[in-house]
């Protein structure tokens, strides 16, 4: 597809992108182990994410009006670094437009926010049985961490 990479726009995303927003989340949250769709909690989350910038920022890979792929990110204070720092939460490319580079522009582009707005750190989970996924973050600059995750829901 000659072009298609300089047609995909990638971009903050806004409350009208939120309906195709939650499609993506449904497929990511579908393959998820630990989680599983629900457009009502969907909708909530990012439109806390979306009306409230301190809490983080929402990009997208868009064309022509379809949201191709989104990853968010979202803030933190990291004692141990000593400022601000971020989760990168919800990375998920619609399976149509896959290796066409929209995930890796994608990623790109939310680290270099992520530097410009002075975070001095991302930390992400993901399944550790998604090879795919792992390879994509090594290749990121991502390495594993010594640290365990825990979750209490609440």
């Amino acid at each position: 597809m000659e072009g298609t990479a300089q047609a995909i726009l990638i971009r903050e995303a806004t409350v009208a992108d939120i309906p195709q927003l939650c499609d993506l989340l449904t497929l990511l949250f579908t393959q998820e182990a630990d989680f599983q769709p629900n457009s009502e909690s969907q909708i909530a989350g990012l439109s806390l994410i979306l009306e409230q910038p301190n809490v983080g920022r929402i990009y997208c890979a868009s064309r022509k009006g379809l949201v191709l792929g989104m990853v968010s990110l979202l803030y933190t204070v990291s004692t141990a670094e000593g400022g601000r720092a971020a989760w990168l939460e919800d990375m998920v490319v619609h399976p149509a437009w896959r290796d066409r580079q929209v995930g890796a522009r994608l990623l790109e582009f939310a680290i270099e926010q992520a530097r410009k707005a002075g975070l001095r750190r991302i930390t992400l989970l993901t399944d550790r049985t998604n090879d795919r996924a792992i390879e994509f973050y090594r290749r990121a600059g991502f390495a594993h961490s010594s640290m365990i995750p825990f979750r209490l829901k609440l």
